[in-house]
């Protein structure tokens, strides 16, 4: 992305330009040496700020809310796996634990962008809510037994790739804060899916690398977290995309499982709120 020559483009479609990004040509010139620290996905969140201001456009409240949303969706995992990480015992597979360094640094870094994309918006960032991660008592062992954690881990992801894909209408108004939500959509979609690799491989857990129909695959751990995690996979088993049924489609040898695989179903932010509720103080 050559800012400049954006800049250039746009004065000669509207040579005004200039006196009202006069006083920001600095912002430029500091976003074209951003080094590999800065997510290349926020240079264009922060250059469409800069346009903003110049052209005296307002941002919809409705995207502040949902950047918001997000930002505490990505505070529980991040703390979450920041908190299992320094528990002594609990991951001792250096594959298991390399790779959830990596997770958790991905959402160390969704939760700077989100602040960052916040406040160049005029927004406020929530602060971070205290978290309960045993659930109001319905996870104990969460940071003691492996097994637990990863299940719980699973669940965050496949909710979060769900809640992002939920509030995706809410971004349209705005190109640049909806291409870097999608982004981190895809993610949520990664780990979910390493989450439940790492789970079958230690524990033989039955889950792919997907959802299939409304099925956790926590029924192993217990029946108590089943019943806890499944408001996060009710909906799934949806076969019906844009009005056709893709069960059988084209006579296919195509099943419900097959078809339900094939999409991910969003939920909306109240379905949400209710699901992570258990785990705030």
């Amino acid at each position: 992305m050559n800012l400049h020559n954006i800049i250039n483009e746009i004065e000669k479609a509207d040579p005004e330009v200039y006196g009202r990004l006069d006083g920001r040509r600095a912002a430029v010139k500091k976003l074209t040496s951003f080094t590999g620290k800065v997510a290349l996905s926020a240079v264009p969140i922060a250059f469409g700020s800069l346009l903003k201001k110049a052209y005296g456009q307002s941002v919809s409240p409705q995207i502040i809310e949902v950047l918001n949303f997000a930002l505490t969706l990505e505070y529980l995992e991040a703390e979450f796996y920041s908190r299992g990480l320094e528990r002594g015992g609990l991951i001792t597979n250096d594959v298991d634990r390399a790779a959830l360094e990596t997770i958790r640094m991905h959402e160390q870094q969704h939760v700077t962008f989100l602040q960052t994309t916040i406040k160049s918006l005029g927004g406020m960032p929530v602060a971070m809510p205290t978290f309960d991660f045993t659930a109001k008592g319905t996870f104990p062992a969460v940071f003691t037994n492996y097994q637990i954690f990863l299940a719980v881990a699973q669940v965050f992801e496949d909710t979060g790739v769900r809640a992002y894909k939920g509030q995706a209408g809410n971004l349209m108004s705005n190109n640049e804060i909806l291409r870097a939500a999608l982004r981190i959509h895809s993610v949520e979609g990664r780990h979910a899916s390493h989450i439940r690799e790492m789970r079958n491989r230690n524990f033989g857990a039955p889950v792919q690398p997907w959802i299939t129909l409304n099925k956790s695959g926590i029924e192993g751990v217990s029946a108590a977290a089943a019943a806890a995690v499944q408001p996060s996979y009710n909906g799934e088993e949806l076969v019906v995309q844009a009005g056709i049924n893709i069960v059988g489609i084209n006579g296919f040898d195509i099943s419900a499982e097959d078809a339900s695989e094939a999409f991910d179903e969003p939920l909306t932010k109240m379905q949400v709120l209710a699901i992570v509720k258990p785990f705030i103080v």
